[in-house]
């Protein structure tokens, strides 16, 4: 049986109902690191030292209780299982916050965001993600304000009661951005993550500003489903001038893949060579579901808009309109591991589940 978490509870809190509680969980990433002294390389450490960098917590008019997993780690090694892990973490303990804050690694954090996405089904609390770009102990990090401001998000309701923000999002550097819609865009610049096609949801300024219109509509009744399986035997097929069809045959042929995100030119266009369209149709008829995005930061794919998108239709491909690739290959596993048969997996690979991709 797996140790207890580690956990440490700051902040004051009454029954006041004005005041809420939230529930941080530290996974690892930039945010609780220290540079080892030989060879100058970042490595995780026990968050409880993090926190001496954060006095400002201690005063805070709410209940904050941070917790651990069981070892910290760096966010390339973010696992689906860690994704399972942190949808239980929230579950198990849903009813007793109003709101939750992940500390994640930057470089796959809008992988775990559009995953919990999925996984949380009737989500109606704030589930807010965000890390640093620097360590909290370094004098210009920015892992203070990204931190002290998601807390004050996950924190927020509106006059009624119910919580501002009822999603997962990730908070980093005065933005809030829908989870399932971010991607990383900058390892060296503060402002590391945007939004393709979807509006920033709120603003942090001197307020916070919330672009309401654009947040996801707090569902009164609604409950919490928590789903635990994610399907892992799906693939990336980035396209490239010159890209070999043989190579596509290839990976056509591994065994047990059951679904590829094809990241394509423009609209959702592909090379026409017949060996090329045929590995695809070849994937398609052995019941493997090819979900088509665009390599572009903006706009969508729209299977058939020009000729050489045409065929990627016919032959079975779905469009994901505006998808992000992270976004993508989290809904595969996701609809994966429901176990749908494949014409319902494909309608539903199209269709919008949680705000991820427009209509």
């Amino acid at each position: 049986m797996a140790a207890p978490y580690k956990s440490i509870t700051l902040g004051n809190y009454s029954q006041d109902s004005t005041r809420s509680r939230v529930l941080v969980i530290y996974t690892g990433g930039t945010f609780g690191m220290v540079y080892q002294s030989k060879g100058k390389q970042l490595v995780p450490f026990e968050f409880e030292y993090a926190l001496d960098y954060l006095p400002e917590l201690h005063r805070l008019e709410r209940e904050v209780v941070f917790l651990s997993l069981h070892q910290p780690i760096d966010s390339s090694d973010i696992t689906p299982a860690i994704w399972a892990e942190l949808g239980q973490i929230i579950s198990d303990r849903y009813e007793q916050f109003d709101g939750f804050v992940i500390l994640h690694g930057t470089d796959t954090m809008a992988f775990t965001a559009s995953a919990l996405s999925y996984l949380l089904e009737g989500l109606n609390k704030p589930v807010i993600l965000t890390g640093a770009q620097l360590p909290v102990g370094i004098a210009r990090s920015d892992a203070r304000e990204n931190l002290l401001t998601a807390l004050e998000i996950a924190a927020t309701r509106k006059d009624d009661g119910s919580p501002m923000v009822s999603e997962v999002c990730i908070f980093f550097n005065s933005l809030l951005l829908r989870g399932n819609r971010a991607r990383k865009k900058e390892t060296s610049q503060f402002n590391a993550f945007y939004s393709e096609n979807y509006p920033v949801l709120a603003n942090a300024g001197v307020r916070i500003d919330y672009n309401i219109p654009y947040l996801k509509p707090f569902e009164p009744g609604s409950r919490l489903k928590l789903h635990h399986r994610l399907d892992t035997n799906v693939f990336f097929v980035k396209l490239f001038p010159g890209i070999e069809p043989g190579i596509v045959r290839s990976i056509v042929a591994t065994e047990g893949l059951k679904g590829i995100v094809l990241e394509t030119f423009g609209a959702g266009n592909a090379p026409q060579a017949p060996q090329f369209v045929e590995a695809l149709a070849r994937a398609v008829q052995k019941g493997i579901a090819v979900l088509n995005v665009t390599q572009c930061e903006g706009g969508r794919v729209v299977q058939g808009q020009y000729g050489v998108s045409r065929r990627l239709a016919e032959i079975g491909v779905v469009g994901g309109s505006d998808i992000t690739p992270e976004a993508a290959i989290t809904k595969l596993m996701f609809l994966l591991g429901r176990g749908y048969a494949y014409q319902e997996l494909c309608g539903k690979l199209a269709k919008s589940l949680c705000g991820e991709m427009s209509a």
